[in-house]
């Protein structure tokens, strides 16, 4: 008799434990799902190029994962930030922080921080003096331009130079550092340049 009620019970164990292993992995799977929104929330942003201001580096479409916890700009960062004049966000390469002095010298397609002209391997071609987009209360000689970074700012410029509104039109100006979203760091897709962004 006790074998038959041991026979009986057996199915029964097996059903609880299957369902004891698919409570446990939709618990293990809502707290994956958990962890990466809060991760998403406090941690990174995701953020959509749109426009071509930052080719060659990045191109319209693309989507990319920010980080923002306890960023402080640096020069050469990619950053998101607001632009309340233009009423967008927009994203562009961080060339100097407060204090810095920057000379944009179109005569020669060169940028000075400081004194030190930038390495600039990721433009694509020459600047182009647009002196109907600059404001002129910057321009030292014909076709140079000198900014002093304010301190609490930062000096930024889209690294397709001609097609690029940024620190160097009054439409922009010094960004101000509480309008900076964060640091790109890496891009999801287009599939083709997954990988993190320089």
């Amino acid at each position: 008799m006790s074998e038959e009620v041991t026979a009986k019970a057996a199915p029964e164990e097996e059903k609880l434990s299957l369902v004891d292993e698919l409570l446990d992995w939709a618990e293990a799977f809502i707290i994956a799902i958990f962890t990466v929104v809060l991760i998403f929330i406090f941690f990174l942003r995701v953020v959509e190029v749109s426009g071509p201001s930052m080719n060659p580096t990045l191109n319209d479409k693309d989507r990319l994962i920010l980080t923002h916890l306890n960023y402080t700009p640096e020069r050469g960062d990619i950053i998101v930030c607001n632009a309340p004049e233009l009423e967008k966000c927009i994203i562009k390469r961080c060339i100097g922080i407060g204090g810095d002095t920057v000379v944009v010298d179109y005569n020669t397609n060169s940028v000075f921080v400081n004194g030190e002209k930038l390495q600039e391997d990721y433009l694509g071609e020459g600047m182009k003096g647009n002196l109907a987009l600059f404001d002129s209360e910057y321009m030292t000689e014909k076709n140079v331009y000198t900014y002093k970074v304010p301190e609490g700012t930062v000096f930024a410029m889209g690294d397709n130079r001609n097609h690029s509104t940024d620190s160097r039109s009054s439409y922009v100006g010094f960004v101000k550092l509480e309008n900076i979203l964060g640091k790109v760091f890496f891009r999801f897709l287009p599939f083709g340049s997954f990988g993190s962004v320089k």
